[in-house]
This record gives C-alpha cells, structure tokens and sequence, in this order.
C-alpha cells in the first residue's frame, strides 16, 4: 500500500485538488497499521469501480442494490446506467479527471448512479444538500471551482438561480429520481451504450469533496481520497458487521452528509446489500410503516427519530430491523434505553465528522453502553487531552484526538491548523474516557449548534440576519430543546424604525429561510437593546447562553 505523499503520480489531468491541500507538515499522521486489510490496499484504486463494477464481477451483479416506490435496481443494472453517465460525463461534457461535478438531489437511485460515475470517469464529486439555497450553493461552486453539474430536475430553481452568478458552470444537466424522464440527463443516457473504460486513479487522488460548516460562519471543503472512501467501507461496518448482503437500509441523513453516504451507499454496496429510498422525508410513523412493509433490517438516523420511534414501537411489526445506528449529535441514555426497552435493539452510536469522513468511535451492538459513545474503532486510536495536547487521566474532561486511516484535509483554508495540531485531529468535542476506554461526550468546544441531527453554525445564521435592514446586530446561540436538543436562539438588536414585535420575528425568520437552508432558521428570536461584550468589542456569546 503506497502512502505516499501528495506529488506523486496521479490521474488528475485537472490538478486543482491536489495543488490545494493543506501543506505536508499541516496534514495529520495517517495510520494503515491498525487493520490488515488496510494494508492491502494497491497503489492505484477507484472506488466508484471497486464498489460497484468489482461487486458485479464477484458475483452479486444480479442482487438487489436500490429500492425507489416499485422501482428495483441490480448491481448490473446500476453499473449499466453509471457507465452511461459517465460517458455523458467525459464524451459530450468534456470532464477531464480531477474536475469537480455538483451533484444536487434527494436521496434517490439516480442521485448513487452519478456518485458512481463521477468517481469512474476520474472526477470529484461535490454532493450538496437539497436544501441549500443559491446564495450557499454559488459560494461551494466557486470554493471548489466547480464546472459540471447534474442535479434532480426537482431543484431546478435554485439551481438556475446558481448558474446566473457563477458563469464558469456549465449548464446543468438534469434527471428524475430513477432515470426514465424525459429532462436532459435521463435523455443523454438513453442515447449511450454500456461498458466504460475507468480511470486508473491513484489511491491518493481526491474523490470527494464534502462541505461543512465551521465555528466561522464560511463552509470549510474537506477533501477525502479514493482509499478514504473505502477505509471508512472496512473500519467501522466490517469490524462489527454492520452491513451484510441480506440488509436492506434505509435512513434519514442525505447523502450530502457523508454520514448518509457511508451509511445509505458505501457501506452497503461494499457488502452486497441493497437500500431503499423514498420520494418524501420520512415522518416517525412513516418510518415504523416502511420498516414493517419492507422488511428493513438497517437503519441510520439521528436521536431525535430513535426518540419518537421508541413510542411507536408497540404499534408495528418491525421484527425485521437488527442493526440501527445514530449519528449527527450525541445519543442521550435516556433514548438509548428507551428504544432498547421497546424494541430490545441496542443503538450503535457513532461520533464522526466530516473532517474524519465517517464514524471513528464506537462500538458492536453487544458492547455498547448507554450513556457512552463507544470506544476507538479497530483502525483508529483516540485519547483526551487539555489544552496543550497533554493525555489527561481516566475520567477527566479534554479535548478528543483521534488518529486514523483517515483525516482532515481542509481545501485551501488557514483553519487546517485549527483541527490537526501535532499530527493529531481535533473535531472540537470535549469528552471523557474511562478506564475500559469507552468514551463519554460533555460538550462542543466551539459555536457549533446541533438540532435534530444537523450541524448548524451560528455566525452562518447571524450572516444571514445581518443582510436584512432591520438588524443592527445579532448573535446566535444554541439553546437546549427537549425534542431538537437544541434550536437555533438568535438575540438581535433592531435598527431605528423597527418594531420588537412578533410580526418582526416572524418576517426575520422567513427571511433567513429563504436565504440559506430552512432548517437553520432560528426557531426564537429574543430583542435586545445591546449585545454583551468586552472592552475590546468581543461577543461574550456565554452571557447569552445563560440566558437561555
């Protein structure tokens, strides 16, 4: 297995990826000893073939792959279908290997058919919520200098809204949820052939391209190479068999968040097993019917679904499902005994991030313990320490520090520094460890609000408040919700002229909606003649958690 450094040779005829990473002495320790299979990785590997075209060749080509309403896809025929995109891709859009490719969609099987072909035809994928406005999309188009897009013809608005601001992008090509409409994309591929010829990447050439947002407000573009993806494939699901061909998943998180792709795409198809996905989000009775309906075995979603699942238990069928896994916030014991009492099924949490690509702490169903996070998974290694990196003993809160296969690569951006300091990642959560090495989250270290799975940075929201001509200032913190763990709780001083009343809340409050993704939106806003600060002119945003 090469691990070489960035600067040997690559696939990429576009080099932007790699002329954009962080420095050599800013990268974390990359570790392949912690697993053999690790160690078996060759040199040169794409993970879109390795996941798909290598499951069709070892004999799961017929086995169900993607469930949509009556809709059912094989491996062979989500091969065929990826082998034409990708020949849209490179023959009639000109993609060379290295160009970035705006993916926009809800979870559905065209949404994995151009995942895959991106990855064959050499490209990047750069996989972006479906809720997203223009104002955020225009910023991710010109971080990662995209050019292609392909994007469900159901965004379409938002998505030409993108165009008109960013003239570099190509115009978009579109498609409906299984392939078979009559919009430009399903169209180009019923005009292509099957079979394509991959592109022999490296290892270490950059994949994706996943965004998320920081303590800073600006989204911060994480890079994961090709190996990446598939060490997330063989550390957390195969070391505690978390996905077998008999599965079938289905869950919450978009494959935007690379909570979703692993869970939802990557682990199954790297076991031959199938997931099914739906048209419309799922609400906690939909879900319970879906999984007696369909037999699902898997799940992957946030606490706050385990919450409500837990009292709807009684009322379905829903002997099937064996393997439920949270992510995106910290479990509370009190859900994962809970859901235990009502469906004897232990939750497998997981912490991971962005940054990290996927789950590094955890553990099997069998050893998890409520109230804990779980241990380093095989593959990995984590510790607590303070301020200066120094391990602090059982028991004592810290800083986390993890080292693994994978690891933060920020994409152009100063606050590499921020997350990996001596060849460590930080993810910015303060936990405790035991002497058994099981982990127990405390808090976040920085600004970072989580509400109902998703990450939502503050300044983002307060960005978008201070664009309107009503707010003079504002601050925005979390504040805790029985149901959302948190909501977003903004503080905001109105300029000259404006009311400090509901129906000013309520215009904020549409306005920031539709400024940047709904669910950021801040579900309180409290006025306010001042915001607490120093001397020096700094927010003293715990005055205003206090307050909560």
């Amino acid at each position: 297995m090469s691990k070489r450094l960035p600067g040997g040779h690559t696939a990429h005829v576009d080099t932007f990826a790699a002329d954009n990473l962080p420095p050599l002495e800013a990268l974390p320790k990359f570790d392949f000893d912690g697993l053999p299979i690790l160690r078996s990785y060759p040199d040169r590997i794409n993970a879109g073939a390795e996941l798909l075209d290598q499951m069709c060749v070892t004999g799961f080509g017929d086995n169900p792959v993607l469930h949509y309403e009556e809709t059912t896809w094989t491996y062979n025929e989500l091969r065929a279908i990826s082998d034409r995109i990708a020949k849209v891709l490179v023959e009639d859009q000109g993609l060379i290997p290295g160009n970035r490719v705006l993916l926009r969609s809800a979870n559905n099987p065209m949404l994995v058919a151009c995942w895959c072909a991106v990855l064959k035809a050499g490209g990047i994928c750069v996989t972006t919520m479906q809720l997203l406005r223009a104002r955020e999309l225009n910023y991710i188009v010109k971080k990662a200098e995209i050019k292609h897009a392909l994007c469900d013809i159901t965004l379409a608005d938002e998505m030409q809204k993108t165009c008109q601001h960013t003239p570099d992008l190509r115009d978009p090509l579109y498609f409906t949820a299984t392939g078979d409409g009559e919009v430009s994309l399903d169209c180009a591929i019923a005009s292509k052939t099957g079979g394509f010829d991959n592109c022999d990447t490296a290892a270490d050439d950059t994949a994706l391209i996943a965004f998320t947002s920081g303590t800073t407000g600006s989204p911060k573009a994480t890079m994961h190479f090709h190996r990446d993806i598939m060490a997330m494939t063989d550390c957390f699901p195969r070391s505690f068999a978390m996905a077998e061909p008999h599965d079938i998943f289905t869950g919450t998180p978009p494959l935007a968040f690379t909570f979703g792709l692993g869970g939802l795409t990557c682990f199954p198809m790297r076991f031959g097993a199938s997931t099914r996905f739906f048209p419309d989000p799922l609400r906690p009775e939909d879900m319970m019917a879906a999984i007696e309906r369909y037999k699902i075995t898997g799940l992957y979603t946030a606490p706050t679904m385990y919450r409500q699942l837990a009292d709807l238990a009684n009322d379905y069928d829903i002997s099937s499902l064996k393997k439920c896994v949270s992510a995106g916030e910290t479990l509370p014991k009190a859900t994962w005994e809970a859901f235990f009492n009502a469906t004897g099924i232990p939750i497998v949490d997981g912490l991971g991030s962005t940054e990290m690509i996927h789950i590094f702490v955890s553990a099997s169903p069998s050893e998890m313990r409520a109230g804990f996070t779980g241990r380093a998974i095989p593959g990995y290694r984590a510790k607590v320490v303070d301020e200066e990196g120094k391990e602090l003993p059982p028991n004592t809160p810290g800083l986390l520090a993890v080292q693994g296969p994978t690891g933060c690569r920020y994409l152009a951006d100063d606050r590499q520094a921020q997350y990996v300091k001596d060849g460590w990642n930080y993810p910015g959560d303060v936990y405790q460890m035991d002497e058994d090495g099981y982990f127990k989250y405390i808090a976040r270290a920085d600004d970072m609000i989580i509400s109902a799975g998703y990450n939502i940075a503050g300044p983002e929201v307060e960005n978008a408040l201070l664009d309107h001509e009503a707010v003079s200032e504002c601050a925005v913190v979390g504040k805790p919700d029985k149901k959302r763990t948190n909501i977003v709780k903004a503080f905001v001083v109105l300029r000259m002229g404006f009311d400090a009343d509901v129906e000013t809340a309520k215009i904020l409050q549409d306005y920031v909606k539709n400024e940047i993704a709904p669910y950021k939106y801040p579900r309180e806003i409290e006025f306010v003649g001042e915001l607490p600060k120093t001397e020096t002119g700094k927010l003293q945003r715990f005055r205003l958690r206090d307050k909560t």
